[in-house]
């Protein structure tokens, strides 16, 4: 299992929209989205997939961080856990 942080998404994005967009570019589909709080200028999302593990997601992440989608610029960022 492992953990994408998508931010900066825009407040208005849907589970599909994400999905759809995330699977355009190559990644499989997600098996489960959480919407982090904030202060609303930067929404974010953390997206899990069981499928893959945290050294494959960020080969993968690269191919959508920094890309610009619905007029906003995505970071994306594995979060992985710091202790075992």
């Amino acid at each position: 299992m492992s953990v994408l942080l998508l931010a900066n998404i825009g407040p208005d994005a849907t589970d599909e929209e994400i999905g759809a967009f995330l699977v355009k570019y190559g990644l499989p589909q997600f098996n489960d989205i959480e919407y982090l709080e904030g202060d609303g200028t930067r929404p974010a999302a953390r997206v899990t997939f069981d499928a893959l593990d945290s050294d494959a997601l960020d080969k993968l992440k690269g191919r959508i961080h920094g890309m610009y989608w619905k007029g906003l610029q995505i970071s994306a960022q594995v979060l992985r856990e710091r202790f075992s």
